[in-house]
């Protein structure tokens, strides 16, 4: 294995797939029917290859695996620099599992340039690997910000009426953000001579530098997130992308942000992150309520699982600066699960869109009737959004609000109450939707799920019920990585609470649940 650039392999053979597709000759039909098989089986070999990481994966270091090097501007110390560690390992993985789900649930609503569409998700798929795998600031800056346009294409060109405008704001945010960030790097650069990210991780900044350069990056990371209140781009993008760009969106693309914080802001800048912690929970918890109560007032069903995102991404900013083993942990827990279950929830808004054409929620109702595998497939995500025991949302919150607690006990008082209206605005969704009588005469002939759509939602629900009844594979993964982490931000206090036996019981005690 050491041998063999399987990272690179991993990272790359979109693009390759990409460009195969563009090589696709025929008429209008065998394109676009050619684009899509070639795009979906491109996706799964890379999913398949991305298995072969995890398989290997040594849980017993946090040390860098699968590092490949190579010097690439040498006379200014930048290379093109890969690896992976027990927190982007399963990032990496996320985004090879969703983009098969993606193609998959474009297949027949996506019908106008269906080529074009393909290539974009699959360039999309290399640079957020690339994001996840990078050890060099500059490789990291490029996939960072490349990926942006691929996705400022995805909702510009297949979004709603709106789209044009929602793809400029989603893209002119995240950009200025990133301004700062890019002045970061270049200082970052100057002052430690190189831009590679394990070398700069040992380098002892000043505190003074620390505070300047927490700033520049929290600015670009907190709209990626995205925090309150940097989120309005969010509602907007949603609602007007096609189902498989909210998708990546929601289940990929707002884990960068918190990424970010666990990757640079933590481990390089320890002072900065301890001094600004209040800040971040201060916005957190604005997040969690405000986008909440603004969820339970929503007509649009895109709209709502929008805003409840910037809730759940609240709850795992809260976690990662809670700076120990259980919140850090929990918050990350908490992305994959919602990277998971927020997917699988625009997908079932995507399903009853693609019969009806509408996302209002007065427009449908007693759907159980019509839809009873629909309705069943519904709950489960709906369950875990709300953190129901025995689903993925349970585990990452779980230990999310014990970190919190330990370091502090109002903050967590007042996050909490996120669960409450969380259970409010999803179960009134589920309700106005699924349940009463089926009364529309549109809705009369409404075809339940089809076997392709089977094939869509299985996966993601046998995922988001194992990962909260037996979670301890993805935890023991994660455990020795944040370890390493605290003892990096300085909170080694924090490790003689939570030992290995400690982690061990815990999780074992979940697999038995």
């Amino acid at each position: 294995m050491s041998d063999w650039p399987i990272l690179s392999i991993v990272t790359f053979l979109p693009l390759l797939g990409a460009v195969f597709i563009l090589f696709v000759r025929g008429d209008q039909k065998t394109v676009a029917r050619n684009s899509r098989q070639l795009a979906l089986w491109t996706s799964i070999i890379t999913f398949g290859l991305s298995l072969i990481l995890i398989s290997y994966f040594d849980t017993t270091t946090a040390d860098f695996q699968y590092v490949e090097y190579v010097p690439w501007l040498s006379d200014y110390n930048i290379g093109y620099h890969l690896g992976v560690d027990g927190i982007s390992i399963f990032f990496l993985l996320l985004t090879t599992f969703l983009i098969p789900i993606c193609i998959l649930a474009s297949w027949d609503s996506i019908k106008d340039r269906v080529r074009e569409f393909m290539i974009a998700f699959l360039i999309m798929e290399t640079l957020v690997i690339g994001v996840f795998s990078s050890l060099d600031f500059i490789m990291f800056y490029i996939f960072f910000e490349g990926m942006l346009i691929p996705m400022y294409l995805i909702i510009g060109i297949w979004g709603g009426s709106r789209r044009v405008y929602s793809a400029f704001k989603f893209f002119l945010y995240t950009l200025v953000g990133s301004v700062l960030f890019l002045l970061a790097i270049l200082w970052i650069y100057i002052e430690v001579g190189t831009t590679d990210i394990p070398t700069i991780m040992a380098y002892d900044f000043s505190s003074e530098a620390q505070i300047w350069l927490w700033l520049a990056m929290f600015a670009s990371f907190a709209v990626k997130v995205p925090m309150w209140p940097f989120h309005t781009w969010l509602p907007d993008a949603h609602v007007e992308a096609p189902t498989s760009g909210s998708v990546i969106l929601a289940g990929v693309l707002l884990k960068m942000g918190g990424y970010g914080f666990l990757r640079f802001s933590l481990p390089m800048l320890p002072e900065a992150s301890h001094f600004f912690a209040p800040l971040v929970f201060a916005l957190s918890v604005v997040a969690i309520i405000y986008t909440s109560l603004v969820a339970l007032v929503q007509q649009d069903m895109k709209k709502l699982i929008a805003y409840s995102s910037v809730a759940h991404m609240g709850i795992v900013t809260i976690g990662i600066f809670s700076l120990n083993q259980q919140g850090i942990e929990g918050g990350i827990f908490q992305m994959l699960s919602h990277g998971i279950v927020s997917a699988a929830l625009f997908l079932c808004v995507g399903v009853i869109y693609d019969r009806i054409h509408t996302r209002e929620i007065a427009a449908y109702g007693g759907l159980v009737h019509r839809m009873p595998i629909y309705a069943f497939t519904f709950l489960i995500f709906t369950l875990a959004s709300v953190g129901l025991p025995g689903t993925s949302g349970f585990v990452g919150e779980m230990l999310v609000f014990v970190g919190i607690f330990k370091a502090n006990t109002w903050i967590a008082m007042l996050s909490l109450t996120g669960i409450i209206l969380g259970a409010a605005y999803m179960l009134w969704l589920y309700r106005r939707i699924i349940f009463g009588e089926l009364t529309k005469d549109n809705l009369k002939s409404i075809a339940d799920l089809n076997l392709r759509e089977l094939a869509i939602f299985i996966p993601l629900i046998g995922l988001a019920l194992l990962m909260g009844i037996y979670p301890s594979p993805f935890l023991s993964v994660l455990h020795v990585s944040v370890e390493n982490l605290l003892i990096q931000i300085g909170s080694t206090n924090d490790l003689t609470f939570f030992n290995a036996d400690d982690h061990q019981l815990i999780t074992r005690n979940f697999g038995s649940n």
